[in-house]
């Protein structure tokens, strides 16, 4: 999984340092990260979380994208989420990105920036 997140050319980390294998197992642990998996490879990853209700990660490796892994794999976040119980949904991504336009398609409000300089994006649950 960390090589996949490390692959990805958007919304890369600056510090790869900042995101470690452990941060990604207490979202496995808690069966709040989602894997798509072919041959053996790690395609896609997504995990939502259980303490903010926000989507901590949605990341597809390059060359695979616009194959549905992507939704798939969000959905499925949201919909651990919302089960939760969570009415708002959250997540932050960088600016003039495909993520940006992904998540604006899917009907994720932009409601303001991070300190760092990120669009947050929000879903309100009907």
């Amino acid at each position: 999984m960390m090589e996949l997140r490390l692959s990805v050319l958007e919304n890369r980390l600056s510090d790869p340092s900042r995101v470690t294998a452990e941060d990604c197992l207490r979202y496995v642990e808690r069966g709040y990260m989602w894997v798509w998996e072919e041959d053996s490879t790690i395609l896609g990853i997504s995990a939502g979380d259980w303490r903010t209700g926000g989507i901590w990660a949605l990341f597809v490796r390059p060359g695979h994208e616009g194959r549905g892994i992507g939704r798939a794999l969000f959905g499925s976040a949201c919909d651990q989420l919302m089960r939760a119980g969570f009415r708002t949904l959250q997540l932050s991504t960088d600016p003039d990105t495909h993520a940006a336009r992904f998540y604006r398609a899917a009907g994720w409000r932009e409601t303001g920036r991070t300190a760092e300089g990120e669009l947050i994006f929000e879903f309100k649950v009907p």
